[in-house]
Parts: C-alpha cells; structure tokens; sequence
C-alpha cells in the first residue's frame, strides 16, 4: 500500500459493468517527508474519500478484491482515510491540523 492524496475526480459515464456506481479518485502519491511526488493513479474509492485528503490506496491484485471478493478490473483502491502519519515523534501529516 501507498499513501498518496486526493487531487481530483475523475468522471465516467460508461464504464465496465462491475463498475456501475464506482467513483473514481485522481491521486498523487506522498513520499516519506511527507512531499507530492510526481507520480499519479486513477483508484477506485471505497471509502468515499475527499479532495485534498490524505488516504492508503491499494495497488495491484488486492485492489482487485476489495469488494465482495468480486475481481473487478481495476489496479489501484483507496481503502482508507489518513488521520496520522508519523515518522519517530515527528508529524508528517494530521488530518485534524490540515498540516499539507
């Protein structure tokens, strides 16, 4: 898993059946300071995340099978919403102080 933060929607009127009411997130993952890498992902939500929160997106065959053990065909799934994260004593992110 990754942590990355919601930038974006993105927006699909027909798509694969398995699909149907999927919303997706445009995502740019974080690195270990806490700082915007240059890389990004469309994930499925399954949490009902927001823009500009911070959230553990799935990659691979396990975003596959978040629900119902269904295999839908979809590579990345943010499967939870950052309160915290950490490093030693250090904050690097805190959802409550909409640190970044």
């Amino acid at each position: 898993m990754r942590i990355a933060k919601a930038i974006g929607t993105v927006v699909s009127t027909q798509k694969e059946p398995s699909l149907a009411g999927t919303k997706f997130l445009l995502v740019q993952f974080v690195d270990e300071k806490g700082e915007l890498t240059d890389h990004y992902e469309v994930a499925a939500d399954t949490v009902g995340a927001g823009i500009e929160e911070w959230v553990l997106v799935s990659l691979g065959s396990g975003a596959r099978q978040i629900r119902d053990g269904e295999n839908r065909p979809i590579d990345a799934a943010v499967v939870a919403i950052i309160d915290t994260v950490t490093i030693g004593n250090q904050f690097i992110y805190n959802k409550r102080l909409q640190s970044r």
